[in-house]
């Protein structure tokens, strides 16, 4: 299957991006920021219609809208609307109006490529582009763990050390934009938001530290990756939802059968406990 140019270069693409989204998703279940990135990686579709439509790289549409969804939740939160409203509102909108664009801008832009992912189809470019920007994700995840970390757990005791929570959060949410974009290119706009929420969620299950968590979420990204483009080719089916597919059955393994939080381990040790 690897044999062929176009398997190996969607290989490259889908893994360069679940890694850098597993890296981000630890911080963002530890936050609790998932429907923050539902919001962005929807909010992103009326940038990467109107990149298409002028000529320019997809990523740089996405990106400028999904900072503009980033600065629009933000701005309507300090308002009297609340958080997860103001994050409905935002991501709604915004993709309202890409499914608008998509209507009336004329281009060659096909709808599911953008919705489900053409993780087959990527040109060179598009690969330099997402693993460039995959790259410096991973680079800046790595290199800002600590503090990050600190802020996931306690941005009062953040701000007591001398960091600038708003500043962590403003690098998160940034960090977030651009995984959000590269993540897109692999599974599209709908499906994104799983390789932003399950490798976290499930590296959690099976470990408290921060630094497992690192390591474990992205092997299951890419352990599932491999397994969703190997079975996408061999059903003659979409690898992005097999892709997130793969990785809600280890999901769905771990969530079972984790020695510590896993559910079948749990009514054990509470049959066990049980008096007789």
């Amino acid at each position: 299957m690897f044999s062929y140019e176009f398997m190996q270069v969607a290989a490259l693409v889908a893994v360069a991006a679940s890694v850098a989204c597993a890296l981000l998703s630890c911080w963002i279940v530890l936050i609790g920021w998932s429907l923050i990135g539902d919001a962005v990686s929807h909010a992103v579709l009326p940038g990467v219609v109107l990149a298409y439509a002028v000529g320019v790289p997809f990523t740089a549409g996405a990106l400028l809208f999904a900072f503009i969804a980033v600065g629009l939740i933000a701005l309507v939160r300090q308002g009297p609307t609340k958080e997860d409203a103001a994050i409905g509102v935002v991501f709604t909108s915004l993709f309202a109006l890409g499914l608008v664009l998509v209507s009336v801008v004329p281009s060659h832009l096909d709808l599911g490529h953008i919705l489900f992912g053409n993780v087959l189809g990527v040109s060179d470019a598009e690969v330099v582009q997402v693993v460039v920007l995959a790259v410096l994700v991973a680079m800046v995840l790595v290199v800002l763990r600590r503090p990050l970390t600190m802020y996931a757990f306690d941005p009062v005791h953040t701000y007591m050390m001398g960091r600038s929570p708003r500043m962590l959060a403003g690098v998160l949410l940034t960090l977030l934009a651009v995984t959000a974009v590269v993540g897109l290119q692999a599974v599209g706009v709908v499906l994104v938001v799983a390789l932003l929420i399950i490798p976290g969620v499930t590296a959690r299950l099976l470990t408290d530290r921060i630094g497992r968590m690192l390591v474990i979420a992205p092997l299951i990204a890419v352990a599932a990756t491999a397994a969703g483009l190997m079975t996408s080719f061999a059903l003659d089916v979409a690898p992005g939802g097999m892709i997130v597919l793969g990785q809600s059955a280890v999901y769905a393994m771990v969530y079972l059968l984790a020695p510590q939080r896993g559910m079948l381990p749990r009514l054990a040790r509470r049959n066990h406990e049980m008096p007789v």
